[in-house]
């Protein structure tokens, strides 16, 4: 295997033995295509000193390329937020985080990350797509989300935004992560970096889309640690009942609503999982129209 460093940009994983010049050009192309697709303004490394509780040193994120010719960032040591800023004519001041889906082992940040955020800008949000750790670090991942979020909120002022309309949307694990940092009983600590740290780390309303990890409670309820109440934050909630994790949505939905929490569930038929905002894919081309109704009412 090679290792390609494409100047400050992510690194791809490729065997050298299966390059042509035509597919090592394709290669260089791609990697720049990554990064260049999509109206990203900034990049904002989270962790101002060490990373908590993270055993490798501060690295570029590693992407592995499909076959179908997509990418997965398969590590982060060193979390960051991709920023992306709408026109000023469409800033509405609201916020959104998106946290990328992966199964905690990988980040599509593509189709689950960038691509929205490029919509959401187009609705006046300012946007922030969060590359958290992987593979297996679901502690880290939370303190990341955690620690992102309050660095938004501390820097408001900074960016023109509402320090109270400060919003998370996760895809799959992303969607687990963003409940997580809302409703755990407890939450992994770490050691207070700068002034950041004095704000909430909790989300504004959640925007939860096809979620994995949220009925391991008994009857496919609510998994334990997690805890709804009358204070948890709004919720829109979009799974297809096809989806091998559905029953993720119904345990988190039936909770908000005995709490009496404001939430929103759309469940149609058919859609599968992990598939974004795809066209020809009926339930990708339904929810983000029923997310943006609900945005406008909601947030």
């Amino acid at each position: 295997m090679m290792n390609l460093i494409l100047d400050s940009k992510p690194i791809l994983n490729f065997n050298k033995n299966q390059m042509t010049p035509f597919k090592l050009t394709l290669i260089f192309v791609l990697g720049y295509a990554i990064q260049t697709a999509y109206a990203q303004s900034d990049t904002i490394y989270i962790w101002p000193h060490e990373v908590p509780g993270e055993s490798k040193p501060k690295a570029k994120p590693l992407l592995t390329l499909l076959p179908d010719g997509t990418n997965r960032v398969i590590e982060i040591t060193d979390p960051f937020l991709a920023v992306f800023l709408p026109k000023a004519a469409q800033k509405n001041g609201k916020t959104m985080i998106i946290c990328p889906g992966g199964g905690y082992v990988r980040l599509a940040v593509q189709k689950e990350g960038y691509a929205i955020a490029d919509w959401l800008i187009g609705q006046g949000y300012t946007v922030f797509v969060l590359q958290y750790r992987v593979p297996y670090k679901r502690d880290g991942a939370v303190q990341d989300l955690t620690r992102a979020l309050k660095y938004i909120r501390y820097h408001a002022a900074d960016y023109g935004i509402d320090d109270r309309k400060i919003g998370a949307m996760g895809f799959s694990a992303g969607a687990h992560l963003v409940v997580r940092a809302a409703m755990a009983d407890t939450l992994p600590r770490y050691e207070r970096q700068d002034l950041a740290d004095r704000e909430s780390g909790k989300p504004d309303c959640m925007v939860i889309i096809y979620p994995g990890y949220l009925s391991g409670g008994p009857g496919s309820s609510l998994s334990p640690g997690l805890t709804a109440n009358e204070k948890t934050v709004d919720t829109f909630i979009f799974q297809t009942m096809d989806d091998g994790s559905a029953l993720s949505a119904l345990a988190l939905a039936k909770a908000l609503q005995q709490a009496k929490s404001n939430v929103e569930l759309h469940m149609p038929p058919k859609g599968g999982h992990g598939y974004g905002m795809y066209p020809g894919n009926k339930a990708a081309e339904t929810w983000p129209r029923l997310l943006a109704d609900w945005l406008r009412e909601h947030f």
